[in-house]
């Protein structure tokens, strides 16, 4: 597993994974990775890793992980992943340099 600097996994981010680690009793490792679809032709989906392949990307913050697939990172490279609360509700969100469109869902873009 590579260690890379090009994807910032956040403080908020990381505890949020911790704290629903801790009440499912899973390891704190969310697994970031892209999908086709959604509105703007690809959307981002957030969930816990229950392995980490050997070809994953990881990065640690504060005893939690994010870890990315390869062909994933290709979408994300240079993204921020951060957990944000506001009046519209809570939601792991990503800060893509690489979107050159979304939608107001905030979970899809194009390149």
């Amino acid at each position: 597993m590579t260690e890379i600097a090009d994807i910032i996994f956040l403080p908020n981010a990381a505890k949020r994974v911790a704290q629903i680690a801790e009440k499912l009793d899973q390891n704190a490792v969310l697994r970031l990775s892209v999908e086709g679809g959604g509105c703007s032709g690809f959307q981002y989906k957030f969930g816990l890793a229950e392995s980490i392949e050997g070809d994953d990307i990881k990065v640690e913050n504060d005893g939690a992980m994010l870890v990315v697939d390869p062909m994933s990172l290709d979408l994300v490279r240079g993204s921020a992943v951060d957990f944000v609360e506001s009046l519209g509700g809570k939601s792991f969100q990503v800060t893509n340099p690489n979107a050159q469109a979304g939608c107001g869902c905030g979970s899809s873009f194009s390149v």
